[in-house]
């Protein structure tokens, strides 16, 4: 027979504790994986169509150079240009950090390189991040009469970047380019996040003006 002194003893709190822990982790897995199909049902819903303008997101760039992942975004842009499905293009994204030039402009240049005119790319150089690329790119598009848009990203990023249009009232379309020199997964597990902060804030933002 055991004696009753050796039996550990369960405190209730620590059991209620396991459970909110495997509830919460639950709850986790259950957003993620509909984070995940959302970005999904983006991509593949993210043909190009005619539109007024394509808002191309900037990413990072290398010296004055773009990065291999932003070039994939500018080389999306231009076959939209090139195909007729788009007469304009902005290009949007401020300077980073420790950066001497701006990923719009940075974006422009190449643009220009092969073959862009000059006077078909409108500028957004103060972004720093997804909303603020679209906040100013609507500034842009109010400016200049343009009421459609392609938001032209890698396709990961799409699913966020279209909630954001949605908010802005934005009338948008995504196109995607998938990469071939960015690690996948990582950016998922980085997009799941990024959408669920972007979530979380739009709800609060909503909620204040209640």
């Amino acid at each position: 027979m055991i004696p009753t002194s050796s039996i550990p003893i369960v405190h209730p709190w620590k059991k209620h504790l396991r459970i909110w822990a495997a509830v919460c982790l639950a709850a986790a897995a259950l957003w993620a994986g509909y984070v995940l199909w959302r970005i999904d049902q983006t991509s593949r819903s993210a043909a190009p169509q005619k539109a007024d303008v394509a808002i191309v997101l900037g990413a990072a760039v290398w010296g004055d150079q773009p990065s291999p992942g932003l070039r994939e975004r500018l080389d999306l842009a231009l076959q939209l240009y090139r195909e007729g499905y788009v007469p304009t293009l902005i290009v949007s994204g401020g300077l980073g950090d420790g950066k001497g030039v701006t990923e719009a402009q940075v974006m422009r240049n190449y643009l220009v390189e092969q073959g862009v005119p000059a006077d078909r790319i409108l500028m957004e150089s103060e972004a720093t991040n997804t909303y603020e690329n679209l906040l100013f790119s609507r500034k842009i598009m109010q400016q200049n009469g343009l009421h459609s848009a392609l938001v032209v990203s890698h396709d990961y990023h799409l699913a966020r970047a279209m909630d954001m249009t949605r908010a802005l009232g934005i009338s948008a379309h995504p196109v995607g380019t998938k990469s071939n020199v960015m690690y996948k997964p990582y950016h998922l597990v980085r997009e799941v996040l990024a959408y669920t902060k972007w979530r979380l804030t739009y709800l609060g933002s909503q909620l204040s003006m209640r």
